[in-house]
């Protein structure tokens, strides 16, 4: 029973409400500095770290700067990138200071729809959420 106790504390806690609310206001963050192609932008929703953790297309690799540097080389201009859409499946609180956030997103471009899917973990560091590992399909 302790930890049926313990589990829905850390779900529907003030604490844990506030950082789902900061968490999304993240992913909020990067999807308007996708939408107006700023990369770096975007990338302040990451961990700039260089353990930080991106997997995507079979590849993973490690560190802030070559994951800027695969977005950009994969996305060089406006129209590459289009209009990006989140939508969130869930955003779990593992901890007060670790979250798991499962959702899809969708690039919206004048030649193509693709789409897919993302686990993110993100972690509290110095007082700020940031994504510390992508999986992204």
């Amino acid at each position: 029973m302790t930890r049926l106790l313990l589990l829905t504390w850390l779900l529907f806690s003030p604490l844990s409400l506030a950082s789902e609310a900061d968490i999304r206001a993240v992913l909020a963050q990067q999807q308007a500095a996708w939408n107006r192609a700023d990369i770096e932008g975007y990338m302040q929703g990451y961990w700039n770290n260089e353990q930080l953790r991106f997997v995507s297309s079979g590849k993973i690799k490690y560190g802030w700067h070559n994951t800027l540097k695969g977005y950009q080389k994969r996305y060089p201009d406006a129209e590459t990138m289009g209009q990006l859409h989140f939508e969130l499946e869930t955003v779990q609180m593992l901890s007060d200071d670790a979250a798991l956030v499962v959702g899809r997103w969708q690039l919206l471009r004048k030649k193509d729809r693709p789409a897919g899917e993302f686990t993110l973990i993100f972690q509290k560091i110095g007082g700020q959420w940031r994504i510390v590992h992508d999986h992204t399909s």
